[in-house]
């Protein structure tokens, strides 16, 4: 809790139950059918199968034992992916109840709290996609969202008279959720402003970054905002030109991280290689960069392959709970090596505390 940020009223799930490491360990599972265009959304639901405490949350069945949702639920149908995907005998399965439920929902309507966020800085990268349909092409990030927002919700079923920051303690939120510190500084009278903001992943610019940590201190670096003079300083009590500093202020047990491969002018993929750890220190771009380190470890990628960003095919490798890394192709899963893993052109990134 920061200068300026409300405590919770309410705990919504005890941060005690939430399991970093895997309860059981077993063989990696299933691949998926790819049911049209939807490799996208393959890589997304295979990422979140193998996100530990998503996945020993899910499998322990508390949500639907006491889930009161009528209609359409995301943690339930999530819930039931991952259990047919772990404990499936056969070497692919079809993931058509997620495909028939969201048919249904259609993903413009999960998308309700999506689009504003994503507006200016935060444009998506790649496709927005309108509704889902199986035989269009999407974005795996897209789907990403869409698919955490839609389970935060139904985590928040019931709770309507949540405050805001009771509902920012769902397990998915404490998880997959942050807050980042916008620190403001006037130019004009160097008085200091500090906003905070919750955050479930960060998107990145790569253009000219050669590797995540050039991109994440180019995240943090300062930005002057003379320009327009947006921003109406308290003191001077006009709009003034400013500094601002956005720093990590809560970190995430989850981080997701996404590497834009748009270029913001062109639109074109931005297809170099940006380097990225197997381990990563968030502590230099968090707002105390001189504490202890906070160390990550990396147990997936997706990789988007194609010229452009309109065309091509989504794959994933992730790490199972076995402690070996799969190269997960729709309904290939094959045993790989870490070297293989950190050599991809990477689109997005999960990291685990």
């Amino acid at each position: 809790i920061g200068k300026g940020m409300t405590p919770p009223q309410k705990i919504l799930f005890p941060p005690e139950k939430i399991y970093m490491d895997w309860r059981q360990k077993r063989r990696p599972g299933a691949g998926l059918y790819n049911l049209g265009s939807t490799c996208y959304l393959n890589v997304i639901l295979q990422c979140l199968t193998y996100t530990a405490p998503l996945a020993n949350y899910l499998l322990s069945r508390q949500h639907s034992r006491f889930c009161h949702q009528q209609g359409f639920c995301m943690m339930c149908i999530m819930e039931a992916h991952v259990r047919k995907v772990l404990y499936s005998s056969a070497s692919a399965i079809r993931p058509r109840a997620v495909i028939r439920d969201l048919k249904c929902k259609q993903l413009h309507v999960l998308q309700q709290d999506l689009f504003p966020s994503l507006r200016g800085e935060h444009l998506t990268p790649f496709l927005v996609i309108g509704e889902f349909k199986p035989d269009i092409p999407g974005d795996a990030y897209e789907f990403l969202r869409c698919t955490i927002n839609a389970m935060q919700r139904a985590c928040l079923s019931g709770t309507s008279d949540s405050d805001v920051s009771s509902r920012e303690t769902t397990i998915i939120h404490q998880i997959f959720g942050g807050f980042l510190r916008s620190r403001v500084t006037c130019l004009s009278c160097k008085t200091v402003s500090d906003f905070f903001r919750t955050f479930r992943d960060v998107l990145l610019k790569i253009k000219g970054a050669s590797s995540l940590i050039t991109a994440l201190e180019d995240f943090v670096a300062p930005k002057q905002m003379d320009g327009r003079k947006c921003f109406k300083c308290r003191k001077c009590k006009k709009k003034v030109a400013v500094s601002k500093v956005v720093t990590v202020h809560h970190v995430p047990r989850i981080l997701t991280v996404c590497l834009g491969r748009a270029d913001d002018q062109t639109s074109r993929k931005l297809s170099q290689v940006v380097e990225y750890p197997e381990c990563l220190d968030l502590r230099p771009y968090t707002s105390d960069p001189d504490g202890e380190p906070l160390l990550y470890s990396l147990y997936a990628v997706v990789v988007h392959t194609g010229h452009t960003c309109l065309e091509g095919h989504f794959l994933c490798y992730t790490k199972a709970s076995d402690g070996q890394w799969y190269k997960m192709n729709d309904v290939s899963v094959e045993s790989c090596g870490i070297h293989t893993v950190l050599g991809q052109q990477a689109y997005l990134l999960f990291y685990a505390r």
